[in-house]
């Protein structure tokens, strides 16, 4: 029975909705003896510390059985960045932007803006920061040095994860990661990619390396819910993704409490 190539693609936010169905998907390829080596196109800005965490170990996983080669499409950002070295070899375009070393935690205060409306909220809480991530009031200065500690965890994480798979000095990392991306053309020079070209050279790369030809390969996805298929090709099933794409988002900001983003 001959040998086939899975590719995975990935675009968009890196949250735990998205990644779930990705982490099954890698699980899965692991176990599956006739696929030799698997293409991680991906494209994404990041998202959140924890499903960025998840995907890049179920990447790794995958590519201690059997060979995973990312390409990187138009961004490869933080948590996908992060996803992406992962793998075996990172390709990306020249003009991909690729790096964002470094973590955010989001705070939006809406005080201000409710007084001038004329809105009045009363919180009932108990636990002296309990009501410090709702949204409601600017942070203290304790508050805000508490959870620049917690962001300074996640961000030497970070550095430390890229420095062992890209097989540098955790130092060097460091002055890399100031937040910016490079385009795919400085990454390479920088070592933070190992090649560039498009996901088809990624593609043929990987064939070489496993000596399945590029054309036995199978793209593989979730399956999307029976009613997402039969609607998504029209204009209402563009309606509620972006209806639902808002929501999520307005969930993350205001009922999720504070989540570290890569």
């Amino acid at each position: 029975m001959r040998g086939l190539l899975a590719h995975v693609q990935f675009r968009g936010t890196i949250r735990e909705r998205s990644v779930e169905p990705y982490l099954g998907i890698l699980a899965a390829l692991r176990q599956r003896g006739r696929v030799k080596g698997v293409l991680l196109d991906i494209s994404s800005g990041g998202g959140g510390d924890v499903p960025s965490t998840d995907l890049y170990l179920a990447v790794k996983r995958l590519d201690q059985v059997k060979p995973v080669y990312a390409s990187v499409g138009a961004i490869g950002a933080s948590g996908a960045y992060m996803a992406a070295v992962g793998a075996r070899r990172v390709f990306a375009y020249p003009d991909s932007a690729v790096g964002s070393i470094g973590v955010v935690l989001p705070h939006l205060a809406v005080r201000a803006l409710l007084d001038r409306l004329g809105i009045d909220v009363e919180l009932l809480h108990q636990g002296r920061h309990k009501d410090a991530f709702q949204g409601l009031r600017p942070l203290t200065d304790e508050e805000r040095t508490k959870l620049l500690a917690v962001t300074a965890d996640s961000y030497r994480s970070f550095v430390e994860l890229v420095a062992r798979e890209r097989r540098k000095p955790v130092e060097e990392v460091l002055s890399l990661a100031t937040g910016e991306y490079w385009s795919g053309r400085t990454a390479l020079a920088l070592g933070l990619v190992d090649q560039l070209g498009d996901r088809q050279e990624a593609l043929e790369a990987l064939a070489a390396a496993t000596g399945v030809p590029a054309r036995r390969t199978v793209r593989v996805e979730p399956r999307r819910p029976v009613l997402e298929r039969i609607l998504g090709g029209g204009s209402f099933g563009v309606a509620e993704r972006l209806r639902d794409g808002l929501r999520e988002s307005l969930e993350d900001a205001l009922l999720e409490g504070p989540i570290l983003r890569r």
